[in-house]
């Protein structure tokens, strides 16, 4: 068994308010204004207040703007090499930030045994995990491997494996590094799927450090894995490759796709090890929007404040993909009482579309 020893998590410099946001991708989509009326109505319904970016553009005037061109139609519109140049500047600090947070005086760098990076939103070779590396000063002997372009899913993957390695070595000491930075893929055409990405997404990262039990130290216990996926939601979630950056497909039924299936897909994870919904704690749930949560708190049929982690990180954060449910975890945690048992019932989706979920005890 493996067991989570702590988590750090990081946010960029630029706080935006979700009404600044607002007010810029009204001017960028050049809306009638019937259609700013429903942009607004959707804006003020999202959930989120607050969302962080390492781009300061989206609440400056358009005279001190950094990333975009001055220009009314933003042309020249920023390109894949201009979007991956800022990541490669700003992934690797914002990750240390998370990574310096969670080690804290649990232990030292050197002792690092495995470095598992995981993004969707940045590629290159050589990439993040040897940023993270270098900047660390972890050992250059070190286990490493990439989790790339799974989506918001990917720390669940990544604390799969983690657990793998762990079971594999009892002296493992792995560390999980979740870095987004999904603004940076802002598209300018005012299509649905363009629309639902730039209200949603944001920038983040979360570091998390897992050994094995026979590790000194207390921790949270991991205790199984599940994961299905729904074929007939496949187009649903997409997330592409183009010139102009990385492309997301969201569609409208994705929260009706989870109400519909996501009793069963619970009902199906905790049937594998041998437990029933009443006997779940905590339900760290990646808020991938407010319709998603609704959507889930419904299935499930739970009262108010079954998924109040979720909706708080959703709230102050965004959808920071992959480093999000990292946040809700870390939430969950600083409020258990440990001095008894409490179960932790995790879960995140992404293109697939997949649903990765897992058990965890104190």
């Amino acid at each position: 068994m493996s067991k989570i020893i702590s988590i750090g998590t990081a946010v960029p410099a630029f706080r935006h308010a979700q009404e600044d946001i607002l007010a810029f991708m009204s001017r960028i989509y050049a809306f009638t204004e019937a259609d700013k009326r429903k942009l607004r109505y959707l804006y003020h319904h999202s959930g989120i207040e607050t969302r962080y970016s390492v781009i300061s553009d989206y609440s400056k005037p358009r005279g001190d703007w950094k990333f975009y061109p001055h220009a009314e139609n933003l042309e020249p519109f920023p390109s894949l090499e201009q979007r991956m140049l800022w990541y490669n500047k700003y992934a690797a600090p914002l990750s240390i930030d998370a990574v310096r947070r969670c080690l804290g005086n649990k232990t030292n760098p050197s002792a690092i045994t495995h470095l598992i990076s995981v993004s969707c939103t940045g590629m290159s070779a050589p990439g993040l995990d040897l940023q993270v590396m270098e900047l660390m000063d972890l050992p250059k002997t070190i286990f490493r491997t990439s989790i790339n372009f799974m989506g918001c899913y990917a720390a669940i993957h990544a604390l799969k494996l983690a657990d793998v390695i762990c079971y594999k070595d009892k002296q493992a000491k792995v560390l999980i590094v979740c870095t987004e930075l999904s603004t940076l893929h802002f598209q300018k055409d005012a299509t649905m799927n363009n629309i639902a990405s730039s209200l949603l997404f944001s920038d983040g990262s979360a570091a998390m450090l897992v050994t094995a039990d026979e590790n000194a130290g207390k921790g949270v216990y991991i205790n199984d894995f599940y994961s299905e996926i729904l074929p007939k939601g496949k187009n649903d979630m997409v997330w592409e490759l183009s010139s102009t950056g990385f492309s997301m497909t969201l569609s409208n039924y994705i929260p009706d796709l989870i109400e519909e299936d996501f009793e069963e897909l619970v009902t199906n994870a905790l049937q594998k090890s041998g437990l029933v919904q009443d006997q779940i704690d905590y339900w760290c749930i990646h808020p991938g929007g407010k319709r998603i949560l609704e959507a889930i708190h419904k299935s499930l049929h739970f009262d108010n404040g079954h998924l109040e982690e979720s909706f708080e990180i959703l709230k102050h954060f965004g959808n920071m993909s992959s480093p999000t449910i990292m946040f809700v975890l870390e939430k969950i945690l600083n409020r258990i009482h440990h001095d008894k048992k409490s179960r932790i019932f995790g879960a995140a989706f992404g293109p697939g579309l997949t649903m990765e979920t897992f058990i965890a005890s104190t």
